[in-house]
């Protein structure tokens, strides 16, 4: 039976998180969705001069050399009080850097791990592109060996982090075979002759994560940057099942800050001459919140446990995104409901909470496609979408 009892260095590890998002960023969460701050710079280095961007990542590196569950747990802590701080924890511990922990070389880890470590620099994952989105074996971004080099050509859409981060980890098509065979990854740095980027998305939710196009024109980069060559996308996509995890933390948060708003506002607030818990409309809701948000929890830390320090299972990763996904988006909902004209006023938060939901259902395979691909993997089936 997995033991889903924190140790006392995780629940060290999470009061004080929680307490550094109290303290510092839960205030500024109004203002930088408001004004889609983008995470300054010093603030980023903030978290990394106290270990929190690094601490999923291998201490060769300046990483604290933590499991993935501890990587979460500072993920949650942050993104219930300010999602645009935990950003940058989820992309570091959980994203694209994780990714060259797994795959990349001794060389490439030492290149790209640390100044993402300290909070220097900021890696993004670029996948989407106008015409694959959940079909992303279609991808038509190219990367042609030349030399000592390869040349980068095509564009890349729904890149968060797009135009605002210092390296990207891009996926391109690296040969001529079709579908997932002729796909491998490249680090691209910002800066680089050819590379440029569309404007600021103007998005629903995700106010203050950064968000562009990007444009590849004969982008030359050095062929030591090719961090997956074609023909291992299954391990890109291994790596991948982290990022899920990450996502569906970033789900709980919302679930869990909606819930705890909620349940201290029905025990003050009065209609009727005494409190609205005391209704049992009010209290079947305020049930269906705690379900959702504690079954969420139990299937991201399942799927965290059995990972230790490297990937979950991937049934056990898309189960939890999907789960967890739709749950954020329901509890957001029954708060607003249940906050009445409260739950739409930008001062409460709830609503910021609730855009923020519909984006993460969005981002690294959507419910629909967690769906599809739980049953293959439960049936052990594959099922070609396309004709």
């Amino acid at each position: 039976m997995i033991e889903f009892a924190l140790t006392p260095e995780q629940e060290i590890l999470r009061e004080s998180t929680a307490r550094l998002a109290d303290e510092v960023y839960a205030a500024k969460a109004e203002a930088w969705d408001r004004d889609r701050t983008f995470m300054p710079d010093e603030e980023r280095r903030r978290l990394g001069d106290l270990g929190l961007l690094g601490i999923g990542l291998p201490g060769a590196y300046g990483g604290g050399d933590g499991t993935l569950l501890d990587s979460l747990i500072v993920i949650e802590e942050l993104a219930k009080r300010n999602q645009i701080a935990a950003f940058q924890a989820f992309e570091s511990n959980t994203g694209p850097a994780r990714a060259i922990a797994m795959l990349g070389s001794e060389a490439q880890k030492e290149r790209f791990l640390p100044p993402v470590i300290r909070g220097s620099a900021t890696m993004a994952i670029s996948i989407s592109e106008p015409d694959a989105g959940s079909a992303a074996t279609d991808l038509t971004t190219s990367a042609v060996r030349d030399g000592d080099e390869v040349v980068i050509n095509g564009m890349k859409r729904w890149c968060s982090g797009g135009g605002h981060a210092e390296m990207y980890l891009v996926y391109v098509r690296m040969n001529e075979q079709l579908g997932s065979k002729g796909i491998g990854a490249v680090v691209v740095e910002a800066g680089t002759s050819g590379l440029t980027f569309g404007p600021q998305e103007d998005l629903m939710g995700f106010r203050g994560i950064p968000s562009a196009d990007m444009f590849f024109e004969d982008v030359r980069v050095p062929a030591e940057n090719v961090i997956v060559p074609a023909g291992r996308f299954r391990d890109l996509f291994t790596a991948f099942s982290i990022e899920r995890l990450g996502n569906a933390t970033m789900s709980l948060a919302i679930g869990q800050a909606c819930l705890d708003l909620t349940a201290k506002y029905v025990e003050e607030r009065q209609q009727f001459g005494k409190d609205i818990v005391e209704f049992q409309a009010v209290q079947l809701a305020l049930a269906d919140m705690v379900l959702k948000t504690q079954a969420a929890r139990r299937l991201i830390w399942t799927a965290a446990a059995g990972a230790g320090t490297g990937a979950p299972d991937p049934l056990d990763a898309s189960i939890a995104k999907c789960y967890s996904n739709e749950m954020a988006k329901e509890v957001s909902d029954l708060a607003i409901q249940l906050h009445g004209g409260y739950g739409y006023s930008v001062e409460y938060g709830l609503e910021r909470y609730h855009r923020d939901a519909h984006g993460w259902a969005l981002g690294g395979g959507t419910p629909t496609i967690q769906r599809i691909r739980i049953v293959s993997q439960y049936l052990g089936r594959r099922f070609r979408q396309r004709a």
